[in-house]
């Protein structure tokens, strides 16, 4: 992604003044910061793509704020400057995380050249995540469910078809594996599978990455760049709840639907592609056209070949087989033996009715393999979550959580978590409340949609959230 804001740190007023400066004349959006404990409070609250900081600053230097930032963001680019360039700075400041180094007195085209430097980087570890996804062996799906199984019997018919796929369902079934799925049993195995959250980036990022920019296009945008149109040209694209992109997106997405066709933004050069598009919507589509907040047509033309994945709780057969996979996996990556469930354990994961699908199994078995005092998970290692109790009781006995609202969720939270637990459990009930619009839950939330993401990568880097 291109950057568009840059933070300095410099406890020198001329040196910082002088960045700041640099960079606007650049046409980056630029906050500063006088010392690294302030930058990196900036940093947090409204990450920036880039951070420019000076070495040497009395109290936290620069290699421990690369240090700290490596910790807490991970993935934010960190160019370190300095007078005092040796080959040790240099070297402890790349061994700390640092994305590149620069020497005091810098001048605005050595500034421009090392920025240019580091969003190259960017784009290309940005491709190399897109382009991954293609070394990925056969999608492993889980089940012993007959509604499962005539699902992936479903997929694999669809998978021989050339037409559009919506896959349908709960936050948390696999409507994306399923869609990996269908890839890899179609006549495109061989080409790209490249994926894109349409609920996680604003409608001006979200137009940019789908068809790539030309240069010039916006503030930030010193190279023309591929959209993800192109990167999966001859195989499939995925776009990750397709129900939350905007009128005016879904009206050039139409376009590309109908005619194989389109143009970068700020280009006049119409580009063709050949990409079979697997949408995939936890909400009801056609609702959502009834009330006037989706394209009807778009709508029809998305619905060519639909598949819907049915609820956890509507297949519990496949409870046992999927949390016995989830206990190997993590037992295995945590360099665990191999962890088993006790009786008492399967049986209260049976009782259970996972609200949150699959996601909310994996969570609850990765938890537990983890945290278990032994290789044997018992009843007491399950923990379904601060609101799993006390509960409503259904039919077959399973606990289901209350429906509380969010400002009581906070007010037990205030009482008994810490700070950023509260942080993350507000953010979580907000996401929830929403079910899973980043866009809404930001607005309600009162931060930007890009803060809110953000968050959500650091802890998951930090395996808090899946």
């Amino acid at each position: 992604m291109p950057i568009h804001h840059i933070l300095v740190v410099d406890d020198d007023s001329l040196s910082r003044e002088f960045l700041v400066e640099a960079v606007r004349d650049l046409g980056y959006h630029v906050s500063q910061a006088s010392n690294a404990e302030k930058g990196f409070e900036l940093a947090r609250d409204n990450p920036p793509d880039l951070v420019l900081t000076d070495l040497r600053m009395p109290g936290t230097d620069g290699i421990a704020l690369v240090e700290r930032f490596a910790e807490h963001i991970p993935g934010l680019p960190v160019v370190l400057i300095t007078a005092h360039g040796t080959v040790e700075a240099a070297v402890s400041a790349m061994r700390a995380g640092a994305s590149d180094f620069l020497l005091k007195p810098c001048t605005p085209e050595a500034i421009e050249v090392v920025i240019d430097k580091v969003s190259r980087a960017r784009h290309l570890q940005l491709e190399n995540d897109y382009l991954r996804a293609e070394f990925m062996g056969e999608p492993e799906i889980i089940t012993a469910s007959r509604s499962m199984r005539a699902t992936l019997e479903a997929a694999d018919r669809i998978a021989r078809s050339k037409g559009t796929v919506l896959v349908t369902g709960e936050s948390g079934t696999g409507k994306e594996r399923v869609a990996h799925y269908i890839h890899k049993n179609s006549p495109r195995a061989d080409g790209p599978f490249i994926r894109v959250n349409c609920a996680a980036l604003s409608e001006q990022l979200l137009e940019s990455e789908l068809f790539g920019h030309e240069r010039g296009a916006f503030t930030g945008a010193h190279k023309s760049r591929e959209g993800r149109f192109e990167l999966a040209h001859g195989g499939t694209l995925l776009l990750d709840e397709i129900g939350e992109i905007s009128p005016n997106l879904q009206s050039k997405l139409l376009r590309v639907l109908e005619e194989e066709e389109f143009e970068r933004v700020g280009g006049n050069t119409t580009l063709k592609v050949d990409v079979r598009v697997v949408a995939t919507t936890n909400r009801d589509l056609a609702d959502e056209v009834a009330q006037g907040n989706f394209r009807e047509d778009l709508y029809y033309r998305l619905h060519v070949l639909p598949i819907h994945i049915a609820p956890l709780r509507e297949r519990s057969e496949d409870v046992l087989p999927l949390a016995e996979c989830f206990v190997a996996r993590y037992s295995s990556e945590n360099g665990f033996a191999r962890a088993t469930l006790t009786g008492e354990a399967q049986e209260k994961l049976r009782r259970w009715n996972w609200p949150g699908n699959v996601r909310e199994l994996e969570n609850v078995i990765q938890r537990a393999v983890v945290l278990a005092h032994s290789s044997q998970i018992g009843p007491d290692d399950l923990v379904f979550g601060a609101n799993a109790a006390p509960g409503r009781v259904t039919h077959e006995g399973a606990a289901l959580p209350q429906a509380r609202s969010l400002e009581a969720v906070l007010d037990e939270l205030l009482r008994n978590r810490p700070l950023a637990d509260i942080e993350r459990e507000a953010i979580l009930a907000t996401l929830e409340a929403t079910n899973g619009n980043k866009t809404e839950a930001a607005r309600r939330m009162g931060v930007s949609a890009r803060t809110l993401s953000n968050k959500m990568k650091l802890w998951k880097a930090a395996g808090l959230v899946a």
